[in-house]
């Protein structure tokens, strides 16, 4: 096993319509098994853990099971469990900003600032493979806000002016009405995009870093070429073959053939 099931001990959550039950940091999901392994993993949506579909580490399990404690366990080393517990979250926000400058380099059109963000992008990965009491000492505000103005950067060169000034300044989408509305270049970052009707909707080249799309509906929607879109996004949403996604994420398994 390649992680040691941290997002289902290190992470806590309370009871709503994301999990069936409350559980604190530090404690062991019910669901988790011996072997790391989660025991309604493909009854996750059935069994009311929507918020565990959702999730994305970026890879920041892995890293942190295998190379920062070279693969020993929170079980067997039970002495490494609270700085590992806290070490991961850590991590997983390193692993997320990767993720998002590994896209932005492939922007073609931010080729003049290509050298920032390789530069981000090492600087990053190397915080990711410091030893633990190094890694609860790093500034995660300081460095996101760092990320963050390239990634801004890039945004703009992507996206082109919005033709909807209204929309373009709202960032309170929750149940909104916009079937078939035009949202190409709005920059929807951190928006709240819960339950909002987007059948139709153009989102093409959209910012949606950080945008919530739980329970949205995406059925024809059009979200190619949009920015920052992460996989944990599109789980969280309702879509069907007539979604139209970038290459950079999957159809989900629970959405409508």
């Amino acid at each position: 096993m390649n992680c040691f099931g941290l997002c289902c001990v290190a992470l806590p959550y309370a009871k709503s319509a994301d999990f069936a039950f409350n559980k604190d940091s530090g404690t062991p999901c019910r669901n988790l098994q011996s072997d790391f392994l989660c025991g309604i993993h493909d009854e996750l949506r059935s069994k009311g853990f929507r918020g565990c579909v959702a999730y994305e580490c970026f890879g920041a399990g892995q890293n942190v099971s295998q190379n920062i404690y070279e693969g020993k366990d929170w079980v067997k080393h039970p002495e490494l469990a609270n700085e590992m517990f806290q070490v991961f979250p850590i991590v997983q926000q390193l692993h997320e900003m990767l993720w998002y400058i590994k896209e932005a380099l492939e922007a073609q059109v931010a080729q003049s600032i290509h050298e920032e963000l390789q530069i981000a992008f090492e600087r990053t990965e190397q915080l990711t493979k410091k030893a633990p009491a190094e890694i609860l000492g790093i500034d995660v505000p300081r460095h996101r806000a760092y990320v963050n103005e390239l990634l801004l950067k890039v945004s703009e060169m992507v996206r082109p002016k919005p033709t909807n000034a209204k929309l373009a300044k709202r960032r309170d989408f929750l149940g909104a009405k916009l079937q078939g509305a035009n949202l190409r270049g709005v920059s929807l970052r951190g928006a709240l995009l819960i339950a909002a009707d987007l059948r139709g909707a153009d989102l093409r080249q959209t910012d949606v870093i950080g945008a919530d799309f739980r329970d949205a509906d995406l059925r024809g929607a059009d979200l190619r070429g949009s920015i920052f879109l992460t996989q944990a996004q599109v789980n969280a949403a309702k879509g069907d073959a007539s979604t139209k996604l970038p290459a950079t994420v999957k159809v989900p398994a629970h959405w409508k053939k």
